[in-house]
Formats: C-alpha cells, sequence, structure tokens
C-alpha cells in the first residue's frame, strides 16, 4: 500500500503574492492630470518662456524686436522703477495688514457666532465677486469723492490730518492719495483673506473651547493658546492670497490715485501698451515675481510650512 506525501503546508512568513494591475488602470490617474498639465503648459509655461526670451530681446517695433540675451535690460529696469516695486510691496503689505484686521474678527464670527445667519453672510462675503473689478473700484472713486460724505467726516473727526502726518494724505483730500489705493486694494481682496480665515476657524472642534474654559482660562487667553495657533493655516493662506495678487494690481493705482502712487503693475501696463518696449515689460514682469516670490519663501519658512497643511 503507498502513501502520498502531503504538500507541504503555507509559510506564513513568506510574502503574499502581488497581484498587479492591469497596466490601463495604472494610467487612469496619469490621463486625469493630463488636461490639467495641459492647461498649465499652454496658458502658463509657455508664456512664460516666451516673456523669458522677449526680456533678452533689443530692437524697436517698426525694425523687429530679436533675442540678443541682453541681460542689463534687468538691472536699467530695477534701477530707473525701484521706488514702484518699493511702493508695490509696501501698499499690498498694508493692505494686506488691513484685511486680516478687518476679515479675522469677521470670519470668527461667521464660524462660532452666525448660528443660522452663516449662510447668509457668506453669500454677502462673496457678493463683491458678482460684480466687476473695475466697476467696485471706480464706485470707490465716488465714494472718496472731494465733496463726498466720507471725506466730510474724516476731515471733521480729524482723521485726515493723521493721516497727513503719517504721509498718506494731504490733509485734504483722500483721492489720489496712497490712502485711497490701500483703501481700495483692502476692499477688493478682502474676500480672498476671510474666505481662508473662515475655512480654517470653522474646522476648530468647538469643545476645545469648552475644555479651556473647563480649565479656567479666560476667553483671551483661548483665544491666544487655541483658537489663533489653530487657525494659522487660514492666516498663512489669506496672507498669500492678498499679498500676492495685491502687489502685482495696478487698476487701484490707475483709478485711485496719482502719478505719485504709481504701483510697478502700473509701469509694467504701460511699457507693453503705451511705450511698446516688450523687453523692459517683460524683465519688470519676471523682477516683480523674484521679489514677490522671496518675500513669500521667507515668509513661509519663517511661518512654517507645516501651517500651509
Amino acid at each position: 500500500m503507498t502513501t502520498t506525501e502531503a504538500p507541504p503546508a503555507p509559510d506564513p512568513a513568506a510574502a503574499p503574492p502581488v497581484h498587479r494591475r492591469p497596466l490601463r488602470r495604472r494610467l487612469v490617474p496619469y490621463w486625469l492630470l493630463l488636461p490639467g498639465i495641459l492647461w498649465l503648459l499652454v496658458l502658463f509655461a509657455l508664456p512664460l518662456v516666451y516673456q523669458a526670451s522677449t526680456s533678452v530681446q533689443t530692437g524697436s517695433l517698426e525694425e523687429g524686436f530679436r533675442v540678443t540675451w541682453h541681460f542689463p535690460t534687468y538691472w536699467d529696469a530695477l534701477t530707473e522703477y525701484w521706488p514702484h516695486f518699493v511702493r508695490s510691496v509696501l501698499y499690498a503689505g498694508t493692505a494686506t495688514a488691513l484685511c486680516l484686521l478687518l476679515g479675522y474678527p469677521l470670519a470668527y464670527l461667521i464660524a462660532f457666532k452666525a448660528g443660522r445667519w452663516r449662510a447668509l453672510l457668506l453669500v454677502l462675503v462673496i457678493a463683491p465677486f458678482f460684480t466687476s473689478f473695475l466697476v467696485r473700484t471706480l464706485a470707490w472713486k465716488t465714494i472718496l469723492a472731494d465733496s463726498g460724505p466720507v471725506v466730510e467726516v474724516l476731515n471733521t473727526v480729524g482723521f485726515l490730518d493723521v493721516t497727513n502726518w503719517l504721509g498718506m494724505t494731504d490733509g485734504s483730500r483722500v483721492l489720489a492719495t496712497p490712502l485711497a489705493v490701500v483703501t481700495g486694494l483692502t476692499y477688493n481682496f478682502l474676500p480672498f483673506m476671510i474666505l481662508p480665515l473662515y475655512t480654517s476657524l470653522e474646522r476648530i472642534d468647538p469643545r476645545l473651547h469648552e475644555a479651556a474654559g473647563d480649565l479656567y482660562a479666560t476667553p483671551a487667553t483661548t483665544f491666544r493658546r487655541v483658537t489663533f495657533p489653530l487657525s494659522l493655516p487660514g492666516v498663512v493662506s489669506g496672507t498669500l492670497l492678498t499679498f500676492i495678487p495685491a502687489s502685482g494690481d495696478y487698476i487701484n493705482a490707475e483709478l485711485l490715485g496719482s502719478t505719485d502712487t504709481k504701483m510697478v503693475g502700473n509701469v509694467i501696463q504701460s511699457q507693453f501698451l503705451r511705450v511698446l518696449d516688450y523687453p523692459t515689460a517683460a524683465a519688470l514682469s519676471f523682477l516683480l515675481m523674484a521679489i514677490v516670490l522671496i518675500i513669500v519663501t521667507l515668509y513661509i519658512r519663517r511661518a512654517g510650512t507645516e501651517d500651509l497643511l
């Protein structure tokens, strides 16, 4: 009588067999990314390369421009228009700080105190987006008119005297002054600050506030030790979303300012459309991009990259 050996028992330490997905299924994520990659390539990367080549060209509109790798254009543009760069960073930074001071209390109110009015308040925050950026800025030109009620009230309370001492107005009017430009920037970009702040605050568990109260923390201590640290991702995102577009804006300085309040965006617009000096305009664009990139990088390193998560 013969006996057959039993098959060996499987080794529990052996690795389980690997079941590879079909190639088509593995390529699905890349196919989904393809439209976005093409969009960025055609509408961002290629124009950026074209602008880079334009910045090192020489010539004129009549003779034509050709690439001669003329890098001194960057130095000439920086030395001639450096006050506009300083003004752009200063105005954008001031508007960003004002947006944070104005937007944080409103975002806090919507996130924790609004109750059933939360949806309505959020709609009111984004309602300005339903109107053209240009129309909104023109509206501020009417609001801040010299004969308008706003200027009369500011004159009555002595606010313009203070802003004159700070160099923001001339002491008698608001239009065509740095204050008007900063006011327009603050208004136009305030929703970009409020929405990230609200999103960050809304994610905070209310039980953390209750726990802080149970530990005898005052409301001020709770805000300083609990609420504000947990809302830092919204603060970082909101400041970036406000500062970056504000630094390149030219509509507010064009409509609410004067020749003494022009930002670098106004110079770029003028070089492209009026002077027709395309290499200088392209060089100014890249210099502005580099300055903003350096400021943003330093800010993120100071704030901590984890705050963006």
